[in-house]
């Protein structure tokens, strides 16, 4: 059975800076500024990084938008919203992950915020 032994190993193989903030949650940097946040959650891998605030109005259009994207953009992971934001998140079983699996999730979360975040983004100004 995979552990955070085997997480921490990955981030290593990965190269990206990366800050453990608790045994089993870390900080990755792909970029040198977001913050995703990659967590052991029971038997999951739970990956989440915040993409922007929630405008304060009109959004109905962007969970429309968001929706879309979750049906015919996102590979494995989704668009959500977590308190007072748009997140992507994701998750994998623990049990049998492999580098390539892990290392597909981060690069999947730094294509859809590169690809989508231009559309998305369009929402942040008051509707």
């Amino acid at each position: 059975m995979k552990s955070r032994e085997d997480i921490e190993s990955y981030l290593m193989k990965t190269g990206l800076p990366y800050e453990q903030l608790q045994p089993e949650l870390w900080n990755v940097k792909p970029e040198g500024n977001e913050n995703l946040i990659i967590s052991i959650a029971g038997p999951v891998v739970v990956f989440r990084i915040k993409v922007m605030d929630l405008p304060p109005s009109g959004r109905e259009k962007l969970y429309e938008t968001m929706l879309r994207l979750n049906a015919t953009e996102m590979i494995h992971g989704a668009f959500g919203v977590e308190g007072s934001a748009v997140v992507i998140t994701d998750a994998l079983q623990l049990e049998n992950l492999d580098f390539s699996e892990f290392q597909g999730v981060i690069d999947d979360v730094g294509m859809a915020i590169s690809k989508h975040y231009p559309l998305l983004s369009k929402f942040r100004v008051a509707a």
